[in-house]
C-alpha cells in the first residue's frame, strides 16, 4: 500500500514541475497541495506497515507544509498570502524541530561534542545569516518576518545536524540532507523575490523542496522508535 502513495507522490510532484514549465495553472493548483498530502499518507502507511508509532508533531509539520504550499501558490492574487504562507512554514519548521528531538536516542555518547558542534554548525549559521544580511535593505516591511523565519529555519537545520551519533547513519543522512535542501529551496525563493529574478526559479525551488520533504519524512521513518514518548 505504501508504494501506491509513494507513486502518487512522485506523480503529483512531476505534474507540478511540468505545470510550471508549460504554465498549466489548473494542474499546478490541483497538484501542488497534493504533494504533502500524498507524502503524509505514505508516511502514515509506512509507520503502520513497520509497526512503528506515528509522530503527531511530524504529521503537523506535514499539514502546515501543505497549508504553506497552498498559501504561497496564491500569493500572485494577493500579496498577504506570502506572509501567511511564510507563517505556515515557520510553524512547520517548529514541528520539524520537535520531531527531530523525538527521533533520536537518549544515548549521547557518540554525538557531536563541544567544539565539533560549533565547527559544523557555523557554516549553517553563516549561510542563514549571510543571506539575510545581503537581502536586508531590500526586504522593506518584511524585515521582521524574514529574520524570524530565517532564525527558525537555521535552527531546524542545526537540530537535524545534532542528531548525528544519536540515530542510525541512514536516518541521519536523509534528514540532514533534506534539511539542507529545504534551506536551499527557501534561499532560492528569497533571492528570486527580493534580490533578482532567477532563471527557471520555479523548477529549482520546487525540485529542491520536493526532495527535501521526501528525504526528511523518509529519514525520520527510518529511525526506530522504541520508547520515545509521542
Amino acid at each position: 500500500m505504501k508504494k501506491i502513495f509513494l507513486y502518487l507522490f512522485m506523480l503529483v510532484s512531476a505534474a507540478v514541475l511540468a505545470a510550471d514549465v508549460w504554465d498549466a495553472d489548473v494542474v499546478y493548483l490541483i497538484c501542488k497541495p497534493a504533494i504533502m498530502i500524498t507524502l503524509g499518507l505514505y508516511y502514515l502507511v509506512t509507520q503502520k506497515e513497520n509497526n512503528q508509532p506515528v509522530s503527531r508533531s511530524l504529521v503537523l509539520a506535514i499539514l502546515f507544509s501543505c497549508v504553506g504550499d497552498t498559501l504561497l501558490m496564491l500569493q500572485g492574487r494577493e500579496a498577504s498570502f506570502f506572509v501567511y504562507g511564510l507563517a505556515a512554514f515557520l510553524v512547520a519548521h517548529i514541528f520539524y524541530i520537535l520531531t527531530y528531538r523525538q527521533h533520536r536516542s537518549d544515548d549521547n555518547a557518540n554525538e557531536l561534542q563541544g567544539l565539533q558542534k560549533i565547527r559544523y554548525a557555523f557554516p549553517i549559521i553563516l549561510s542563514g545569516t549571510g543571506l539575510v544580511v545581503i537581502l536586508f535593505n531590500r526586504l522593506g516591511g518584511m524585515k521582521v518576518p524574514v529574520v524570524v523565519y530565517a532564525a527558525v529555519l537555521t535552527t531546524m537545520v542545526i537540530t537535524a545536524l545534532f542528531r548525528f551519533g544519536r540515530t542510525n547513519a541512514t536516518s541521519f543522512g536523509l534528514v540532514f540532507g533534506g534539511a539542507i535542501l529545504f534551506m536551499i529551496s527557501d534561499s532560492l525563493i528569497a533571492i528570486n523575490k527580493f534580490l533578482e529574478p532567477l532563471s527557471m526559479a520555479g523548477i529549482w525551488v520546487m525540485t529542491t523542496y520536493i526532495l527535501a520533504q521526501y528525504l526528511i519524512v523518509t529519514g525520520l521513518s527510518r529511525h526506530t522508535m522504541a520508547d520515545t514518548p509521542y
